[in-house]
Parts: structure tokens; C-alpha cells; sequence
């Protein structure tokens, strides 16, 4: 009889556990805060999208203080091309942006080199190379400014110590004013570019140093041949960026130079600002500005290119 019932019992199912019915109460709090973060970025899409489209639009018009929109093709855009304000400014922009791209990428590469040898206050020389980045362009322009006065600087301190002949007028020389705003924004950036190239650094793997010192190879070697092209990528990287900002560059010209020595140091965005803020030309500022977009599409672009199909062979590999 006890056998008889310990089969039965055995034989019957146990109902299954059903799980808490959970309350849309619950998924009130996700909701809203997808609800809200969509609202933020169709917000952000639509301002940065829609400003651009209307300055596109502004610049095919004749609007000064008021936009007007009385078409009148390209004429800003042909206007633009046949300034020499435009012409100098797009001169000097290639070379600040050559000057300070391979002057901030070479010397932010020999940082993070000399930093990665292990070296005692590495977290010293670390916050003082990266402190510049700290400051803002506007801040940097009025100190290297003072710096590169004739009258208050360099020049004059060197001569207050009995060099009576010693010149450094490059600041208000029309031919070398240029090369002070490449120096200060070399100066800045320099220490944003050593730190990615010495996170990159420290991330390869340790096997490669000891097998490029088994093989022989010289420090230099070893960081040309080896490390910096296991790190190209961070190399693009720190390329792109600096070109969108030697392209965007404004505050640092109006601190330090205004533009001046006439316009021997004028930069597009100056054109910009000129044509918009303070000759009133709306219009001629939006091509102005348009093509200055284009500018940065044209960096831009290929270096998404790259990035997707780096991830595709990524992809590809795995």
C-alpha cells in the first residue's frame, strides 16, 4: 500500500511556478527616459541639420542684416573665389594647418615616446605637457601674444640681458606672423596628441617589445618600424582631428593676431565672421561658410570611409 502511493505520488506533475506578472507601472521610468532622450537628439538633429540647410539656402541670396530670398545663384560662391582676402586666407590656411598637423603630431609622438621609457614624475610631465589643453584658444593667443611682443616679450627680455642686436619681430613681420600662430597652436595641441599616442603605446602588447630587443633593435628603430604602425590607426585619429580643428580655427588668430599684419594671417573663419558680423553681407557669410563646411566634409568623409572598412576587415577576420 505505501509502495502503491509513493507511485502515485511519483507520478503526478507538479504545477509549474508561474512568474509575477510585472506591472506597466514598472516600465513607466524606461519609457520616459526613452521618451526624453529621443527628444534631445531629434532636438540636436534638427537644429544642426536644419541651420545648415538654411545657410545653404541664405547663401544662393542677396540677404545682408535680414535674410532676403531673392535667388541669385552662385554668385557669392564665384565672388568668394576671385577675393584675394579668400584666396590669402585659404593659403594661409594650408600652411597653419601643414605647420601645426605635422608640428603637433611629430612632438606629441616624441612625448609619448620619452614618456613611455618608464621615467620618474612620468605623472608630472604628463599633467604639465597636457595642461595647454586645459586652457582655451583665446587664452592661449593673448599669452603668446604677450610672448612675441616686440615691445614686452622675448625680444625684449633677451635684450634687457645685454643683447643689444637680438630681433624676434616675427610677430608684426607680414611674412612670418603665420609661424607664431603655428608655434602657439603647436604649443596647445601637442600634449592633447601625446596622450593618445602614449595610450595607444601602452596598450600593445609587451611581447613585442621584448621581441624587437631579442631581434637587436635600436629604440628608434624598434618605435618606427614596429610600435607606431601597430598604433596607426590612433595615428589617423589624432590626423583627423587636428585637421577639422586646424580648419575650424577662429579664436586663436583674433587673440593673437586679429588677422593682422594687414590680413597676413587671416584664416577662412575670419572671412566668415568679417562677412557676417561686421560688414552685415549674410549671404556672402553663408558661402562663406558653406564652403568652409564642405572644407571639413571633404576631411571628414574619407576618414569615415576608413573607419568602416577597418571595421569591416574587423568583421571579416573574426
Amino acid at each position: 500500500m505505501t509502495q502503491t502511493a509513493t507511485t502515485m505520488q511519483a507520478g503526478q506533475t507538479r504545477p509549474a511556478r508561474t512568474a509575477p506578472r510585472r506591472s506597466w507601472l514598472s516600465d513607466i521610468p524606461d519609457l520616459l527616459t526613452r521618451i526624453v532622450a529621443g527628444l534631445i537628439a531629434a532636438a540636436a538633429v534638427s537644429y544642426v541639420v536644419g541651420f545648415t540647410l538654411w545657410t545653404v539656402v541664405i547663401s544662393f541670396t542677396d540677404s545682408t542684416l535680414l535674410p532676403e530670398y531673392s535667388f541669385v545663384g552662385f554668385k557669392h560662391y564665384f565672388t568668394l573665389l576671385r577675393s584675394r582676402v579668400w584666396q590669402v586666407a585659404y593659403f594661409n590656411l594650408t600652411i597653419y594647418g601643414l605647420g601645426f598637423i605635422l608640428g603637433a603630431t611629430g612632438l606629441g609622438l616624441l612625448l609619448a615616446i620619452l614618456i613611455d621609457q618608464k621615467i620618474r614624475a612620468e605623472n608630472l610631465l604628463r599633467t604639465i605637457y597636457l595642461y595647454p589643453m586645459a586652457l582655451s584658444f583665446v587664452v592661449t593667443g593673448t599669452v603668446w601674444a604677450w610672448l612675441l611682443n616686440p615691445t614686452i616679450g622675448v625680444e625684449h627680455f633677451v635684450r634687457s640681458l645685454g643683447w643689444a642686436q637680438f630681433n624676434f619681430g616675427w610677430l608684426v613681420d607680414r611674412d612670418m606672423a603665420i609661424y607664431c600662430v603655428v608655434i602657439a597652436a603647436i604649443w596647445q595641441a601637442s600634449g592633447f596628441a601625446m596622450a593618445l599616442f602614449l595610450a595607444g603605446l601602452r596598450s600593445l602588447d609587451a611581447d613585442l617589445y621584448k621581441a624587437a630587443a631579442i631581434d637587436g633593435a635600436s629604440p628608434a628603430r624598434m618605435y618606427l618600424r614596429i610600435m607606431v604602425p601597430a598604433i596607426w590607426p590612433i595615428v589617423v585619429s589624432v590626423l583627423v582631428i587636428l585637421l577639422q580643428t586646424a580648419i575650424k580655427t577662429y579664436d586663436l588668430v583674433r587673440a593673437l593676431t586679429a588677422g593682422g599684419p594687414g590680413i597676413a594671417t587671416t584664416l577662412p573663419t575670419n572671412v566668415v565672421y568679417d562677412y557676417m558680423f561686421q560688414r552685415g553681407l549674410m549671404g556672402a557669410g553663408s558661402a562663406a561658410a558653406v564652403m568652409l563646411l564642405l572644407s571639413l566634409l571633404i576631411v571628414l568623409l574619407p576618414y569615415a570611409l576608413f573607419q568602416r572598412l577597418r571595421r569591416g576587415k574587423g568583421g571579416g577576420h573574426g
